[in-house]
């Protein structure tokens, strides 16, 4: 809306000032316009250079003609990666292998048959970190997003890691009664409904471990800083 804001005062602009601007630059005016008001609107200052750099790319898009073909196929990428994330509002985020490290000291004591799940498990990175340091345990993870799901299934066939699984669905139907560790790296958005589902489900004595994002009014018992490029906090929960 604010795009089309821009557009509309920019044609207002050339036409009363009566100028003959090139293309490109009556793009560079709505960009400046359309963050204008993306500044008076309130929103974040990151949206600030999308507004003001989507016209002029669009036009210089346009101008290399590139086949559509392209950009069908970069939508059908994007759209099997990120899936249902414009309404979970959960993106793609990937642990870092220090994150990894970390979750091997959070696991129960070998011998134990414990089971632990990845609620949102990417690409299968710490199912099959895990599994292939602590062979004892069972691993489960859910994804949701088509081509993370596959790769993180081919990465635990062709692993031959037979302790893990991964599931295509959504992670409101898991159950969660059955797992002795819990670990999700989510976003802020799902957490304190994700919380409740927790509190609900997960037995006493379980661990439940999110990476990154706190659950709001809830004090973790205890944090682990992760020296990672993220700077990652591992939030640290006792059921």
């Amino acid at each position: 809306m604010l795009q089309i804001a821009a557009l509309a005062l920019s044609i207002a602009l050339v036409r009363v000032l009566a100028l003959d601007p090139s293309i490109l630059t009556f793009a560079l005016l709505c960009g400046v316009l359309a963050a204008a008001l993306s500044h008076f609107a309130g929103l974040a200052r990151w949206w600030l250079f999308i507004q003001l750099l989507f016209a002029p790319a669009l036009v210089l898009m346009l101008a290399l003609n590139i086949t559509p073909g392209f950009f069908l196929a970069a939508f059908l990428i994007l759209l099997a990666v990120y899936w249902s994330t414009f309404r979970t509002q959960v993106p793609l985020y990937l642990s870092s292998n220090k994150v990894w490290h970390e979750l091997e000291e959070l696991l129960p004591a070998a011998g134990t048959n414990f089971h632990f799940i990845d609620l949102g498990s990417g690409l299968g990175g710490v199912l099959t970190h895990l599994a292939r340091v602590r062979p004892d345990g069972h691993y489960s993870g859910v994804e949701s997003a088509p081509l993370p799901f596959f790769w993180s299934w081919l990465r635990v066939r062709l692993g031959a890691h037979h302790q893990c699984q991964v599931h295509w669905g959504s992670l409101w139907d898991c159950d969660l009664a059955q797992y002795d560790v819990v670990f999700a790296y989510l976003s802020p958005v799902p957490m304190e409904q994700l919380w409740h589902k927790a509190k609900n489900e997960m037995r006493s004595g379980t661990l439940f471990v999110s990476s990154t994002f706190n659950v709001p009014d809830q004090t973790p018992h205890e944090t682990r800083q992760v020296d990672d490029l993220h700077h990652s906090t591992l939030l640290i929960w006792r059921m």
